[in-house]
This record gives structure tokens, C-alpha cells and sequence, in this order.
């Protein structure tokens, strides 16, 4: 006990010391909410990496698709990497800043304003991205929480109210600079973290293939099998699963949903050069790899504690079920001490880092695309700064009060939230950096679908008869609906003004000097 609590005693200091030092770097609201367009190749890359993953990946995600899918829930890591931060940074990185700077716009909702000049899409934008956020920040306690009761024997609400003080702290004091440095601590310790936890976790199998040996010994379960595998052996030591097609259901989701949300794509506003954008692109990818791809990994294992108390579960009606947010911090209940301490402080840092990340997100954009656009004069710097920081805490306190009471799965209130907000926001935001042709009124049919079949799905789950019976489904469905609407409805409706489009993109057209080695040109 005294080596966990003298880990997170440092881990806290660090935090809090970072936002100290970060509070002369938060002046104005776009140091505030920026870092004054200016952060480096390797803050930016892990800013990115650690906002992505959370507790609710390393403890919600990891143990429901690890247990469904097996080891070929290794995929979704890979399927994160490649998709969710690879392509993200070669096709949204670069263009991403070049735009926002050019519009002068410092969240995604003031892109969809100024972009498609239109007022009523930013606040609409805002409203969307502020309520869609709450239950995945409930999801993100809720993961955290249930790793504490496990390494401390601790009540879940302290472990609520603890974390939520001290995201707080250091967000209200310095801004997107402290979170971003943060980050950058939080994501070494979860590399090294990450790859301590899985050695152990295995070593305590009798290793790696007798791991494999055994997992492959498990009986096929139709719960979880699509049916043309019900005859199969084997299933979850195979290289795609019980159930292949669900498992690209959640590789799309978990994926392609960072292109759409809008705490990970604001972390491109504020590159500072092309170097970060390069080096960032590598180093985001490589983290992913290693975090993602040995989290889902890990939770590949998951059915060889099965036996274990705490897994399987008597529901109100008699029968069993399955504590899917149970399973991982069961298999790290058999570690050592010393690594207990250090997954607590990883889950911590991850969860850390997305919060933050989430609690800047809303406080700016309510701000800065809701508050300030609804008055009738222009409201001062530091009146824009204060109501920024007050909504940190308002948001903080709000998401608390569900965390408290959290509705379904850490996985499926992750699954509504992305579904919700990449569905609305991902197919506009990317088009709208590529094509002149897309219009407002796709942009407000984007909107529609992905907030109202969310909507539609979550009332229709509670009356019994889903749309979709899978929100991760739903939420990855959404997703392609938004990418196949928003072309086909600008074919049709009224085109923008071609003059401010052209204005717009001019910002890809300015002539810059580069050395040779960056561009082989003739020779003279």
C-alpha cells in the first residue's frame, strides 16, 4: 500500500506542478485554448495519443472485446494505429491547421461556422459537442474507478471526486500548455507501463504460448459467435474470432471515430510547424501501436480468468452475466505490488489526460461558439478566459453527477458518445477541408442523422426493440451514413459563394521556400 500511494503522491505533485509552470503560458484564450498555435513535434504527438486512449479503452474496451473476440481483438489496436492516428495525421493534420488558422477558428464548431458561414451550425455544433461529451466522461471515471476499488479498497465516488479535483486544478490554471505537457508525462508512463503489465500478466499464465495453448482450449460460445463459426474450435486464439464481422464494427468506430471528434482533432489546430506534423504523424502512430494494440491485446486473455470471482455475475432474473468491466482489473489483481502501483498510475494517466482533454474541449466551445455568439457585444479577452475556466468546473461537476450513477458499460456510453458526435462532425469536417462543392445544408444533414439515430436508437433500445442492438454498431453505422449524405445532399442543394470558398482554401495555395532535400527539383 505505502508504494501506491507514494506513486500517486509523485504522479499528483507532477500534474499540479506542471499547471503551475503552464500558467504563464495562458494569458489570453488562444494560448488558453491553442498553447498559442506553437506546441512541438512530440507534445503534439502524445496530446493526441493520450486523449485517445483512456480507461476506457484499457478497462472498458479491452476486457468486452477481448472476452467477445479473443486475441483477434488485437486487431482493434492495430485498426487504431493505422486508421485513428495514422491516416488522421496524413489526411487531417496538415490541412487541419492551415484551415483553422486561415478562418481563425479555435474549435470545431467555429470551423463549421466560419467555414460554411453560417451561425446558427456553430452553436448548434456546440450544443451537440458539449452534451455528447458528458457520458463519455462519465465512462472515462467510471473505468478509473473500478481500478482503484481493486488497488485500494476504496469507495468509487472518492476515486470520482480525487481525479475530478485534480483534472480540474491543472486545466483552470494552465490551459491546453498544461494538459498538453501533461500528456506528454502520462504517455511515457503509459509505454512503459503498458508493456510491464502484459510481461506479467502472461508470466502468470506459465507464459506467452502456454497462454495461447490454453485460450485456444476454450469452447466456442454462441453468444458470441456469428453463427457460420458455430462449429469452429479455437475460435478465440484465431486470427479474426468469434465473430468477425462485429469485431470491424468496432475497429470503424474506435478508428475512424477520432476524425470526427473534437477534442482529438483540436489537437491539430495547435501545431506549431511542418516538422511536427511529420514527426508527430510517426510518433502518434508508434504510441498507438504499443497502447492500443497491447491493451486489446492483453484483454485477448481475458475468458483465462473466467474462474475468477467477480467475472461472471448473477442477474435479477437468475441468470449469469458477464462483468465485462471486471475483467481486467481482476487480471491485475494477481500482480505484485509494485505493478499494481504502476498500472494504477498508467489508467490514471490515460484517464487524466483524455479528461482534460474533454473538459477543455466543452468549456471552449460553449464559450467561445455559444456564449460569445448570443451576445450583442463583443465580449472582452479575459471575461472569455474566466467564463472558460468557470466551465471547467461546471462540466467537471456535471460529469461527477452521472459518473456517480453511470447508466449502461463503459464500453456502450463510449459507444453513444462517438457515435453521436464523429457521426455529425466527421464527414463535414474532413470534406470540408478537400472540396469546394460541400454546402451548409449537408453539413445540417450531417448533423440530423448522426445526433437523431442516436437518439432514435438509444429510446428505441429502452422500448425493447433496438435499431441497432449493438451501440458500437450503431455508432460505426452513423459514421458511413455521414460520409455517403454529405456529398450526395451538396449535389443537390444551392452551392456556397465561390468567392469566400476560394478565399477560404487560398491558404493552401500560398508559395513557401523549401530546402533541396525537402523538394527535388530540376537541376540547373
Amino acid at each position: 500500500m505505502a508504494i501506491k500511494v507514494i506513486l500517486l503522491v509523485v504522479f499528483f505533485a507532477t500534474m499540479i506542478g506542471i499547471g503551475i509552470y503552464s500558467r504563464n503560458k495562458a494569458k489570453n484564450v488562444n494560448d488558453y485554448v491553442l498553447g498559442g498555435r506553437t506546441v512541438g513535434p512530440w507534445i503534439s504527438a502524445f496530446a493526441f495519443g493520450t486523449s485517445y486512449f483512456s480507461s476506457v479503452v484499457f478497462i472498458g474496451y479491452a476486457g468486452q472485446f477481448g472476452w467477445k473476440f479473443g486475441l483477434a481483438s488485437t486487431w482493434i489496436g492495430l485498426g487504431n494505429a493505422f486508421i485513428g492516428s495514422l491516416l488522421a495525421w496524413l489526411i487531417l493534420g496538415r490541412r487541419t491547421r492551415l484551415m483553422t488558422q486561415q478562418l481563425d477558428a479555435k474549435t470545431m464548431p467555429e470551423y463549421f461556422g466560419k467555414r460554411f458561414n453560417s451561425k446558427s451550425l456553430r452553436v448548434v455544433g456546440s450544443i451537440i459537442a458539449f452534451v455528447f461529451l458528458v457520458p463519455y466522461t462519465a465512462g472515462v471515471y467510471n473505468g478509473l474507478s473500478r481500478l482503484f476499488g481493486m488497488a485500494f479498497s476504496i469507495d468509487y465516488r472518492i476515486c470520482v471526486i480525487i481525479m475530478a479535483l485534480l483534472t480540474g486544478a491543472y486545466v483552470v490554471i494552465g490551459g491546453y500548455m498544461a494538459t498538453a505537457l501533461n500528456d506528454f508525462v502520462q504517455g511515457i508512463i503509459m509505454l512503459i507501463g503498458i508493456c510491464a503489465v502484459i510481461g506479467a500478466v502472461l508470466n502468470g499464465q506459465g507464459g506467452f504460448m502456454n497462454a495461447i495453448q490454453e485460450l485456444s482450449k476454450i469452447p466456442t460460445d454462441p453468444a458470441v459467435t456469428t453463427p457460420a463459426l458455430s462449429d469452429s474450435q479455437g475460435l478465440f486464439a484465431s486470427f479474426f474470432g468469434p465473430d468477425p464481422i462485429s469485431l470491424l464494427g468496432v475497429v470503424i468506430l474506435t478508428s475512424l471515430g477520432t476524425w470526427g471528434l473534437p477534442q482529438m482533432v483540436h489537437k491539430f489546430y495547435a501545431i506549431k510547424d511542418e516538422k511536427a506534423v511529420k514527426t508527430g504523424t510517426v510518433v502518434s502512430t508508434f504510441f498507438a501501436i504499443v497502447i492500443a494494440g497491447g491493451c486489446y491485446f492483453l484483454g485477448g486473455f481475458g475468458r483465462l480468468f473466467a474462474g475468477y470471482e467477480g467475472i461472471i455475475v448473477a442477474a435479477e432474473d437468475g441468470t449469469t452475466k458477464v462483468a465485462f468491466d471486471n475483467i481486467v482489473p481482476t487480471m491485475l489483481s494477481t500482480l505484485p505490488d509494485i505493478l499494481i502501483g504502476i498500472v494504477v498510475v498508467l489508467v490514471f494517466s490515460a484517464s487524466m489526460s483524455t479528461l482534460s482533454s474533454l473538459v477543455l474541449t466543452s468549456s471552449s466551445t460553449l464559450t467561445l461558439d455559444l456564449i460569445k455568439p448570443l451576445m450583442k457585444k463583443d465580449m472582452k479577452e479575459k471575461t472569455q478566459l474566466r467564463l472558460m475556466q468557470l466551465f471547467v468546473m461546471c462540466f467537471i461537476v456535471l460529469s461527477v453527477v452521472i459518473a456517480f450513477n453511470p447508466p449502461t458499460f463503459i464500453a456502450q456510453l463510449m459507444g453513444v458518445s462517438w457515435g453521436a458526435l464523429a457521426g455529425a462532425f466527421l464527414a463535414p469536417f474532413m470534406y470540408g477541408l478537400y472540396s469546394k462543392k460541400i454546402t451548409k445544408l449537408s453539413v445540417w444533414a450531417s448533423y440530423i442523422v448522426g445526433v437523431g439515430f442516436t437518439l432514435a436508437n438509444i429510446f428505441a433500445t429502452q422500448a425493447g426493440k433496438p435499431i441497432i442492438a449493438s451501440p458500437i454498431n450503431a455508432g460505426a453505422a452513423t459514421m458511413i451514413a455521414g460520409l455517403i449524405i454529405v456529398p450526395i445532399v451538396s449535389l443537390i442543394t444551392p452551392k456556397p459563394d465561390q468567392e469566400k470558398v476560394e478565399e477560404i482554401f487560398s491558404c493552401y495555395d500560398k508559395t513557401v521556400t523549401v530546402k533541396e532535400t525537402q523538394n527535388l527539383g530540376e537541376s540547373n
